[in-house]
């Protein structure tokens, strides 16, 4: 018998060496502030934003190769407005991975997929509470 209800993904989790080049990365391109702070704010030790990503900081860690087998190939992120993102990403110098515009590879090698939403939702998404 299968399950017969629906699951969606709450939250992935990464290391990052640079948790606050991470955080304003997530709030300020993308639009997803946090939703929690594991630590003193000035100095966590990991944190939840706003549409599931939670950020481990890790100062010593160095991401593997991107062809490393096992590690996270990337993240599929909904946008509002994917023009008005890739502009800001582009100010970030992030790089750009061969897939498209659309694709961009940050400092610790995370790789994230952006992909412009229709109508409201985002919003939608985003008005519903995990916790509750």
């Amino acid at each position: 018998m299968s399950y017969p209800g629906k699951s969606y993904l709450e939250h992935v989790a990464v290391r990052v060496h640079d948790i606050h080049w991470h955080i304003r990365f997530f709030r300020e391109v993308l639009g997803m502030p946090l939703r929690e702070c594991d630590g003193p704010t000035d100095n966590p030790r990991q944190v939840w934003t706003m549409g599931g990503v939670q950020l481990v900081a890790t100062p010593g860690f160095e991401a593997p190769p991107s062809n490393a087998e096992g590690w996270l190939a990337h993240f599929g992120i909904m946008v509002e407005d994917l023009e008005a993102v890739l502009k800001e990403a582009a100010s970030w110098g992030v790089k750009e991975l061969p897939q498209g515009p659309n694709w961009l590879q940050l400092p610790d090698g995370l790789a994230l997929e952006l992909m412009q939403a229709t109508g409201n939702a985002v919003a939608e998404v985003l008005a519903v509470d995990p916790r509750a």
